[in-house]
């Protein structure tokens, strides 16, 4: 259901607590009550001009925070007015083409669906990505269409407070994300495959006592720690030979499931999903996901920040750049976590072609680690100064030596920074690197954003680092993993994408 707004702001939901702002109001109101009576018994009529002076400045007060979330004057005012307006984009979503009930099998009326409500919500947007799209992946193999859903985000996530937007939990369409078959995108020319669509158009062709309800829990109870390749079949044939034309797969009981999607984060994280790698990556679902409109909007006002300095070389300022990813904050507790439980590097990142794999040492188990594997752990997920500085120049000579063999002359003299650092640490960083002649430095921090670009932009991020010639990730971030997985359907060369 597309969410309602006012004025180009989304009303306060009715289950929170009341801003700063009304609490203001309630204090002026008691304070003017106090002084009325005071006036009444003093007569004074400077002690009136005095209270009166000060009952309008609580009013301004109370007026002025009711333009900002939470109280405005007393928290700042809103990010860039505040969240976007997104009822152009679910109106071009809700009139795309297919949402047609008269259209012929296999769309329409007659037409075959399948909708995953089991799908992660309300966590960081890759690892919703990277779910959807083997989701519609997989709904493209059993013939039927995938049903697209806004993306729900995690509170603490959303730029935006939440005094600002309607929802208990603000969403974004799925169109300003992303483009492609898995947001209702067209598939090849000839290619029959039902296209996808809306939740909204689902619920009018498959309304609830036409669906059937499939639990995560009826497949994975048995094939859980099945290869991928296996997982994915059972699933495809599953949806291939059920006769129902709506199928909704549910997420299994929390309490027997604790990562109750179809392909789960134990899946991701493990090298099992390795043996969906050369069926995924040559599925259109891969071949044709593309840039969305808004983000390419967010990629084009941000291009100037990224022009070399250098003389010679590309003039595309991303065919001399080199991006690297760098968590750091409270990442380091994420680490010692990983490291517990000696986790793998995440999805693509496993791939045996890619530089810079990773082998923990012996020892160790499932929620402890020697010390040893503890250092290296860290080593390759937190790198210190010394070691990113390094990783940078070792990327830089192997690209450049690459493109020797091939007779090119390559230049890499621009840096973008993917970060959520804005310390101290960060200028000294930045500094390192033009003593090391990275004439171009930008951070995440210097983008500039509107409000649907700010809405996006980790998709933003994304594709800047898409872009660049060459990308240094983390490879136990799926943030990293996505990227790896759009410069793979780009086929850059392995030697340009590395992990620290």
């Amino acid at each position: 259901m597309t969410p309602h707004t006012f004025d180009g702001y989304s009303q306060l939901p009715t289950n929170v607590a009341p801003p700063a702002f009304w609490r203001v109001q309630g204090y002026a109101s008691h304070y003017s009550r106090v002084a009325v009576q005071y006036v009444r018994n003093a007569r004074r009529s400077l002690v009136l001009g005095l209270i009166a002076a000060f009952i309008f400045l609580l009013v301004v007060i109370a007026a002025l925070g009711g333009r900002g979330a939470g109280g405005g004057l007393l928290d700042g005012p809103p990010l860039l007015g505040g969240p976007p307006d997104w009822s152009d984009m679910w109106a071009y979503e809700a009139a795309l083409p297919q949402h047609n009930p008269n259209l012929t099998f296999p769309e329409g009326a007659s037409g075959r669906y399948v909708k995953f409500s089991c799908e992660i919500q309300q966590l960081g947007w890759n690892n919703a990505l990277n779910e959807r799209l083997m989701n519609a992946h997989l709904a493209y193999a059993s013939k039927r269409a995938y049903v697209f859903q806004d993306y729900i985000w995690k509170l603490e996530y959303y730029p935006w407070q939440q005094a600002q937007y309607l929802d208990p939990a603000p969403r974004t369409p799925m169109n300003a994300l992303i483009a492609g078959p898995a947001a209702g995108g067209e598939w090849d020319p000839e290619d029959p495959a039902p296209r996808s669509v809306s939740t909204a158009y689902y619920d009018e062709v498959c309304p609830p006592e036409h669906r059937r309800v499939i639990t995560t829990g009826e497949v994975k109870d048995t094939y859980r720690w099945e290869s991928g390749d296996v997982i994915f079949r059972v699933w495809r044939d599953l949806l291939l030979d059920a006769p129902e034309r709506c199928i909704e797969i549910v997420s299994e009981d929390r309490e027997k499931d604790g990562y109750p999607q179809v392909f789960d984060l134990f899946l991701w994280g493990s090298d099992r999903i390795l043996s969906l790698y050369d069926e995924f990556i040559k599925s259109p679902v891969s071949r044709l996901h593309a840039t969305s409109s808004v983000v390419a909007a967010g990629v084009a006002r941000n291009t100037p920040l990224f022009r070399s300095r250098g003389k010679g070389g590309p003039l595309d300022p991303f065919e001399r750049t080199l991006a690297m990813h760098i968590r750091r904050g409270d990442f380091k507790d994420a680490c010692l976590g990983l490291a517990a439980w000696n986790s793998t590097f995440y999805s693509w990142n496993l791939l045996p072609e890619l530089p810079d794999r990773f082998t923990a040492h012996e020892g160790g188990g499932w929620g402890w680690n020697t010390e040893e594997n503890i250092a290296l752990y860290l080593e390759h997920c937190l790198p210190t100064f010394e070691a990113i500085v390094q990783k940078t120049r070792d990327a830089k000579r192997d690209y450049l030596a690459e493109g020797e063999k091939k007779g090119e002359k390559r230049v890499l003299d621009v840096m973008y920074i993917l970060t959520n650092d804005e310390s101290v640490w960060l200028d000294e960083l930045k500094d390192a690197l033009r003593k090391d002649g990275w004439g171009t430095i930008v951070t995440t921090k210097d983008l500039q954003f509107d409000q649907e670009t700010m809405d996006t932009n980790m998709a933003v991020d994304m594709e800047l680092a898409r872009l660049a010639a060459v990308f240094i990730g983390n490879g136990w971030s799926s943030f990293t993993s996505n990227i790896v997985h759009r410069r793979l359907v780009d086929q850059r060369e392995f030697i340009s994408t590395r992990f620290f």
